[in-house]
């Protein structure tokens, strides 16, 4: 009998639930991700700030999602913040996409987005760049990768 009751519980409360629909997300490795960037014409002069933004924000996983205390989200390996740049269910921010598209492993659309982050805020607009990454001299240098 206990185990009915916790089987019909369990049925109500998954029956309860809104019906989400998950991505794929993917976790880069170093070389992974440098040769991802390359292939998405990232500079090369300009790969290792990239590698090392995503690293201090996502630590490589494009499926990362961080709630904000303002009510926003940061999303994807960019952390790209959802108030200012997406719009969840239909395009829009100044990225002209969906928030939920920035946590797939389909990371040409995160790239432009981020392009666009950086043309405006530079790597300065992300917190993790700044601790992690600004005046680090390893960062001027792409990622040693085998075949890169």
């Amino acid at each position: 009998m206990d185990n009915h009751v916790a089987a019909m519980l369990m049925a109500l409360l998954l029956c309860s639930q809104p019906i989400m629909h998950f991505s794929q997300a993917k976790v880069y490795t170093k070389c992974g991700l440098t040769e991802e960037l390359i292939k998405l014409n990232v500079s090369r002069s300009w790969v290792g700030n990239w590698v090392c933004l995503v690293e201090s924000e996502s630590f490589k996983d494009t499926g990362k999602v961080i709630n904000k205390a303002n009510g926003s989200k940061g999303l994807g390996l960019f952390q790209i913040n959802s108030r200012e740049w997406c719009q969840f269910k239909s395009a829009g921010g100044k990225c002209q996409m969906k928030c939920e598209d920035l946590t797939n492993e389909d990371i040409r659309d995160d790239v432009t987005c981020a392009r666009k982050a950086i043309e405006e805020l530079g790597f300065q607009g992300w917190n993790g760049w700044v601790r992690s990454c600004k005046g680090r001299e390893s960062v001027t240098r792409m990622p040693i990768c085998p075949g890169l």
